[in-house]
Order: C-alpha cells, then structure tokens, then sequence
C-alpha cells in the first residue's frame, strides 16, 4: 500500500512529466504534472505518437490507445496504470460506453481505480473520446 508523505509546510513540489513516448500536447498544457505524490494527466486523446494521428476503428480501440498513451506518461513519471485512483472519460456519444466500457476493464482486472464517465458536446481534434487520469507516483 501506497504512503502519502507530508511535505513541510511551505513547500510546494512540482514536476512536469513529458515523454516522446506518448502525443505531444497540442496547446499550452503538460502531458502531466506531479505534484508531491500524486500524477496528473491531462487527458489523453487516441493519438499515435508515432504518427501524430488519430487511431482508426471504433471507440475500443481509440481506447485501447488511450490507455498505452497513459502508460507511457505514467511510466516517465516513475508510475503505472496500476497506481492510477481516479479516471474520467468524456465520450461524445453516450452510445459508447459498453464498448469503451469493455475495453477499459481489460487495463484493470482488480481493484479498478474509482471513474467517472460523461458526455461531452466535443472534443478536440474531433475526438470520440478523451480519459484523464490522477495516479500515485
């Protein structure tokens, strides 16, 4: 089990996480940020970084890519997908859950983070889909 330390009172510890390993941020943001013991990933959109496009195919496999885009983020800030406490997905069409649903429990066969699911009006990039994720380093 994971131990929160107190930082000192007054000081504030923050990191900025960056890899070529998963997309580049399109905008004036981080890919992550840690802020003593915890990660925070901006959300991740179903981006190659290889290619810098979007996957093809449905919602379980912009899913799919989602998450090895958040593997990689938490992996270059000394983290995994196991230590993530809280996700949030924004879908565009409610319509996706079961399928994005599906594919998010093949990431967490126990003990799943806590999450919350809504939808959204629109994306960027014209996304389906968009998971932001608060992990322990």
């Amino acid at each position: 089990m994971a131990r929160l330390k107190p930082m000192p009172e007054g000081v504030f510890m923050r990191t900025v996480i960056s890899t070529p390993d998963a997309p580049a941020a399109i905008g004036p943001y981080s890919q992550a940020v840690r802020a003593g013991d915890l990660i925070f990933l901006s959300g991740q959109l179903a981006v190659d970084p290889a290619t810098s496009q979007m996957v093809e195919g449905d919602v379980a496999a912009m899913t799919r890519q989602i998450f090895a885009n958040i593997s990689a983020v938490l992996a270059a800030a000394g983290s995994s997908l196991e230590k993530i406490v809280k996700a949030t997905v924004f879908l565009v069409d409610m319509g996706d859950f079961a399928a994005m649903n599906a594919a998010y429990a093949e990431f967490f066969s126990a003990d799943p983070p806590a999450r919350s699911t809504v939808q959204v009006a629109r994306l960027p990039r014209d996304a389906r889909i968009e998971i932001e994720v608060i992990a322990l380093a």
